[in-house]
């Protein structure tokens, strides 16, 4: 997932990890009719949040765009943004993704979390590291988490109670017991 900022140096020389500032919510399609707007794929668990008078970061320069209005055709949002009022004009905003700012997001339930707030955790079994979650792939029955180990191999490892004992984004640690077998 495109993110603007992933680490900084901090005052005592080593890299620490940092939020990013904008999250992948959708892509733009295609426009729709000749009055500017345009359709666009969700890729969020909170589309209710794109609405009037809202602010969406635009492309790889995060251009903010207000949103004028906002319908749902089929499985696709349609938007109205400031700005774009024929069909000239919204054809610029094919193809390109679409964020919203973290500092915008809603707050999840205790024991929830963005897939941003885990993706580089360092993953531990007891004493062990066994490498930094890389990537979260979403299957039908649940999310697997893709640990990139020390030797450069790959784990999969399924984000189920059973194996997930602890996260602790203050630590930038992530505690798991493997199931048996699971290690190949």
């Amino acid at each position: 997932m495109p993110e603007m900022t992933d680490q900084h140096q901090n005052t005592a020389g080593s890299v620490a990890s940092i939020e990013p500032a904008y999250v992948l919510i959708g892509k733009f399609q295609r426009t729709h009719g000749v009055r500017g707007e345009i359709s666009m794929r969700v890729i969020t668990d909170f589309p209710e949040r794109i609405r009037r008078g809202k602010i969406i970061y635009v492309g790889s320069e995060y251009q903010a765009r207000k949103v004028i209005a906002t319908r749902w055709k089929n499985n696709l949002m349609l938007l109205k943004l400031e700005g774009y009022d024929n069909l000239e004009s919204a054809r610029e905003l094919t193809g390109k993704d679409v964020f919203a700012a973290v500092k915008d997001l809603p707050s999840l339930p205790e024991g929830r979390y963005y897939h941003h707030q885990l993706v580089g955790l360092t993953v531990w079994e007891g004493e062990e590291k066994l490498g930094v979650l890389a990537a979260i792939m979403e299957t039908g029955a649940n999310e697997v988490y893709i640990i990139d180990q020390p030797d450069g191999k790959e784990l999969l490892i399924p984000a189920i109670p059973e194996v997930i004992q602890k996260v602790d984004l203050d630590q930038k640690r992530l505690e798991v017991r493997l199931l048996e077998g699971l290690r190949g």
